[in-house]
């Protein structure tokens, strides 16, 4: 039997497009009605800020004051509980040691740990790290997918059959069960992603056991090589995007969908597979794909990575809807807080710098730094609109990975290995301080008619 692209038998692919058709027809809702009515599309107000639906203690993202109506912008500051990251990083590279199993803790319980509760806290999460008797074989090789989120989703949900107490939504619970998640994630994502490796891409297949004596980079990178190496600074450089990645306010999607599922009363495997389908998507977590994407087709259009004017007529093309994947956007420039910079972009950018002499790649480097300096001017000059751009996190964070020689289908997954310390935090904090169930209003535009029956049509 034939079938179309989207696995449709062919004699039923007329009758799917008439439903596509009637889907998309049907569906459509005139965009006035949104200002008729000032219903808030996408959460958003007029001027582009957040609508105010919570309160949170966790982060804090702070790019801008409002002046008697007037959005002033700022540079960039995330807070993780109150604490600059700047001061946070400076002080792990200070010391020289990675700092992602503090920040866990940080997110987690609201403050920094004495140095013998961090040691306990670190052994705790080491000793989380093995999967369950036979989850390996059974929920991972036995079922590979192609896409590691897909699949790191999966393994969340499929720990719930793993649990003794699974359902109980006590904080005591919960807390057991998130610090559980966030040993687990990088065991679970590389092990996904050797079996995609092997099953779908004809590749030995190489599950090394997750080590007790590592930090989580240093897991992980072991744990996805064949011969088990890296270098100091490779893994300092994963223990920073770990680090940067961890969260970014109540008002993120993924963060968002923690409240949203976790006011239902549902159990912490249902949560946590939420937020992952939402940090899956290409306008959350996997813009930095996109952004490497789009980086990749400009290096393959220009002839001189060093001529300005050759990247600006790319950059053109780009917003003109002319090249790449013919969306008009520049990946990784532009923000929907962040303003005149974004700290965490500042912060990975250096250590971008310092990896690509070690990997000998300064030029893709000076490549991408042309990039910065060039999208924001024509971006507002194309759009017409005095908009401040810079770039964000997913610019420079799918070129380190590159140079960590990390395959592409980890990029996001690596995100949620660090997101998963964010949204343990957001859970508990709605158990604890939310009370309610999540419950906006639509506003129905429906035009009302009478009930017909089918046969007096």
């Amino acid at each position: 039997m034939k079938h179309s692209n989207f696995g449709v038998p062919l004699f039923n692919q007329v009758f799917y497009n008439e439903l596509t058709f009637l889907a998309e027809k049907n569906n459509y809702i005139d965009p006035k009605l949104y200002e008729k009515y000032n219903a808030k599309r996408g959460l958003r107000n007029s001027d582009g800020t957040g609508v105010l639906v919570g309160l949170t203690e966790i982060g804090e993202v702070h790019a801008y004051i409002m002046d008697e109506g007037e959005k002033i912008p700022l540079e960039g500051q995330l807070f993780y509980r109150g604490i600059e990251i700047n001061d946070l990083v400076q002080g792990f590279q200070s010391e020289k040691r990675h700092g992602f199993d503090e920040v866990c803790y940080l997110l987690l319980f609201g403050q920094l740990p004495a140095p013998e509760k961090l040691k306990q806290f670190q052994e705790l999460l080491a000793e989380n790290r093995t999967l369950p008797d036979g989850f390996t074989e059974d929920m991972i090789l036995k079922a590979p997918s192609r896409d590691i989120m897909n699949k790191l989703a999966r393994s969340v949900l499929a720990c719930h059959s793993y649990d003794h107490n699974p359902d109980d939504t006590s904080v005591a619970n919960v807390l057991r069960q998130c610090i559980q998640l966030m040993a687990r994630f990088p065991t679970m994502a590389a092990y996904g992603y050797q079996a995609k490796a092997h099953f779908y891409g004809n590749k030995s297949l190489y599950i090394h056991k997750p080590r007790k004596d590592l930090t989580p980079s240093e897991n992980f990178l072991q744990m996805i090589r064949p011969d088990n190496c890296y270098s100091d600074l490779e893994a300092e450089v994963l223990d920073l995007c770990m680090i940067l990645h961890a969260e970014h306010g109540g008002g993120n999607n993924s963060a968002f969908t923690t409240h949203v599922v976790s006011s239902a009363d549902t159990d912490t495997y249902s949560v946590i597979a939420a937020a992952i389908g939402s940090l899956k998507g290409a306008k959350h977590g996997g813009a930095n794909i996109r952004a490497m994407g789009m980086m990749e087709d400009l290096k393959a259009h220009i002839q001189d990575w060093s001529n300005e004017k050759e990247i600006e007529e790319y950059l053109i093309k780009l917003l003109r809807k002319e090249a790449f994947d013919r969306m008009g956007l520049v990946y990784g420039v532009g923000h929907a807080v962040y303003t005149l910079s974004d700290p965490r972009a500042l912060l990975l950018k250096e250590k971008a710098r310092e990896l690509s002499q070690e990997k000998e790649m300064e030029e893709e480097f000076q490549l991408y730094n042309l990039v910065e300096k060039i999208a924001p001017e024509v971006i507002c000059a194309e759009k017409n609109i005095p908009k401040n751009f810079s770039a964000n996190v997913d610019f420079y964070s799918g070129f380190v990975y590159k140079m960590l020689n990390i395959p592409v289908e980890l990029y996001t997954p690596i995100f949620a290995m660090a997101r998963i310390a964010g949204w343990s935090a957001h859970r508990i904090e709605e158990i604890v301080s939310g009370g309610r169930i999540i419950r906006p209003a639509y506003k129905n535009v429906m035009p009302k008619s009478g009930y017909i029956l089918l046969n007096q049509r």
